[in-house]
């Protein structure tokens, strides 16, 4: 249950639509839910906004279906998980509503939320084989209940196509910037918005890139204003950095 949910039932107990003993009893769950092998953080919605989020790599296919079913049995509306394998998406598929996202290795369980954030995020990469990252941050966005927009191969090695996207660029309200190589979009777009950038190194790139830490180095050390860096391939963390900043009031 999350802080919008937690509103809305003790607004129904003050019109006197819900009854106080229901309310007490939706409000009185243990803080976590032990499973054994996984502790589930039943209150991190309501400290923190957003339902906790299931990382799929290194668990087992029945592992992730056993803690999905615990969050969809407790009313968990939008069960995002990360890093799931296609094997692990057709296990948890067979008793789940689940939708799987190949390209950014994403399932969410139950439907996508209406939009609540206040704008735009944008998603722009450097080039096509940055998109797994930027699928992984686009959809945890959406999930997050954000409105997305996708720039996909709009890296500097032709700079018309990034400029051939200003609007889109200056009407954000956060923008993140995903770029292997030497990391330059993130500067570049930096230098062009009036928002937030968060930027994503990866992995993509030739030996001297080492596995992204090339693009990392670059991106930290940008010369640009408002640009914060994520780690290596982390595009789920800055989706949801940016679904914070987009929630801001």
């Amino acid at each position: 249950m999350n802080q919008q949910e937690i509103r809305e039932l003790l607004e129904q107990v003050a019109q006197g639509q819900c009854p106080v003993e229901e309310a007490v009893t939706a409000l009185k769950m243990e803080p976590f839910r032990d499973m054994g092998f996984a502790k589930i953080d039943r209150h991190r919605g309501l400290r923190q906004g957003v339902a906790e989020v299931i990382y799929g790599a290194g668990k087992t296919p029945r592992q992730v279906e056993a803690i999905a079913a615990s969050m969809w049995e407790e009313g968990e509306k939008t069960i995002l998980i990360t890093r799931m394998t296609r094997e692990t998406a057709e296990y948890v598929g067979k008793t789940l509503p689940l939708t799987y996202h190949e390209m950014g290795k994403i399932g969410i369980v139950g439907e996508m939320p209406q939009p609540t954030g206040k704008g735009a995020v944008v998603v722009a990469t450097g080039g096509t084989s940055d998109m797994p990252v930027a699928e992984e941050a686009a959809l945890t966005a959406e999930a997050l209940g954000n409105r997305v927009t996708r720039l996909y191969d709009v890296g500097v090695a032709g700079l018309h196509r990034t400029l051939s996207h200003l609007e889109d660029i200056m009407s954000a309200r956060v923008i993140v910037a995903i770029a292997g190589m030497e990391g330059a979009l993130a500067s570049v777009i930096g230098g062009l918005a009036d928002c937030p950038v968060i930027a994503v190194p990866t992995s993509v790139g030739y030996g001297a890139s080492f596995g992204g830490l090339a693009a990392l180095l670059s991106m930290l050390n940008s010369c640009a204003s408002g640009v914060s860096v994520v780690n290596i391939d982390n595009g789920f963390g800055a989706g949801y950095l940016a679904s914070m900043i987009n929630h801001l009031s």
